[in-house]
């Protein structure tokens, strides 16, 4: 096995689960020993500006000013502005805070101003004093899209608008043939030696990283371990709705059936000690079984289950 002091970890991210363990791994590895690729297949222009809500989510958690209610936003924000917005007529279901307002504005600008998102994000990396490297999983425009009930919906529209009641029938990644693997992502991929999938909805947050050309091949000739964090406990969903929409796709919403869909391009599926009885059937699919408590309720047990892994590979 590889031992912690040997590795250089590069951590798969989306939404707030990807985010908590991004917090955990931050808080036990040197600076220079992690990167986190970010979803920004979620990335939409609201109010003119250009949100990137997964890689905000991993900034303000990592530089601990996020809404831990929410799991998302700012810490203690206020929303004056979004008010006044609705005062004109503007819809306003995608909420925003002051605070935060700050971060879309400028990152729009230096967009306006040719600036890539991976520069935009080293540059609010370097701002929030956070050591670590945080990458977009490419430059390009890629955009999550679902087919429903309710017709064609944006995947905020979806998730935030709608607060994910439609159908599902099926999911697209537009844009991902036509973009490329950021250079931060291929330098990453090139010099890790271990690979972590956070407990992230594979539909929504990993599958959109995997779509981009030559992203998939790349896992595959990946010359290290690879590990994925279940993001399915007890047939539920840690958080969102990946149970829901597994079901509306006639999936099983179970960690066995994530366990096969990571089974090509990982070595260990990590499941919650309440999963222990899926243990031998996960192994079956030719990957190692690490059993152990996943939820991460608050920056302790972050933190615990970062060191689980890391302990878990020596």
């Amino acid at each position: 096995m590889v031992t912690q002091e040997q590795n250089s970890v590069l951590l798969f991210s989306g939404g707030v689960g990807g985010a908590k363990l991004a917090v955990g791994l931050s808080g036990i590895l040197e600076p220079n020993e992690l990167s986190i690729v970010v979803n920004t297949a979620d990335d939409e222009e609201i109010y003119g500006l250009h949100i990137s809500p997964d890689i905000d989510t991993v900034l303000y958690s990592i530089a601990d000013i996020v809404n831990k209610e929410t799991g998302w936003g700012i810490n203690n924000d206020t929303f004056t502005t979004l008010e006044s917005f609705s005062l004109l007529g503007e819809e306003t279901w995608f909420r925003i805070g002051d605070i935060d307002f700050q971060t879309h504005i400028k990152r729009t600008k230096m967009l306006i101003d040719g600036y890539s998102l991976s520069d935009v994000t080293d540059f609010f990396t370097k701002k929030f004093k956070i050591p670590n490297k945080i990458i977009p999983m490419t430059d390009g425009n890629v955009r999550t899209v679902l087919q429903t009930d309710k017709g064609k919906l944006k995947f905020q529209e979806y998730f935030v608008r709608e607060n994910c009641k439609p159908i599902v029938h099926s999911i697209q990644y537009e844009g991902a043939l036509n973009s490329n693997i950021s250079k931060g992502f291929l330098h990453a991929l090139n010099t890790s030696k271990l690979l972590i999938i956070g407990p992230s909805n594979p539909l929504l947050s990993i599958n959109p990283i995997l779509s981009i050309p030559k992203v998939r091949d790349l896992f595959l000739k990946f010359d290290g371990l690879r590990i994925a964090v279940s993001p399915i406990i007890n047939d539920h969903a840690i958080r969102g709705p990946l149970a829901k929409i597994m079901s509306e796709l006639g999936l099983a919403p179970s960690c066995t059936e994530i366990a096969k869909y990571y089974k090509d391009i990982c070595d260990i599926f990590v499941i919650d000690s309440s999963d222990s009885l899926n243990r031998r059937g996960i192994e079956n699919l030719g990957m190692d079984v690490f059993v152990t408590d996943i939820i991460m309720n608050n920056d302790q047990s972050k933190k615990i289950l970062a060191e689980k892994l890391m302990n878990y590979l020596k």
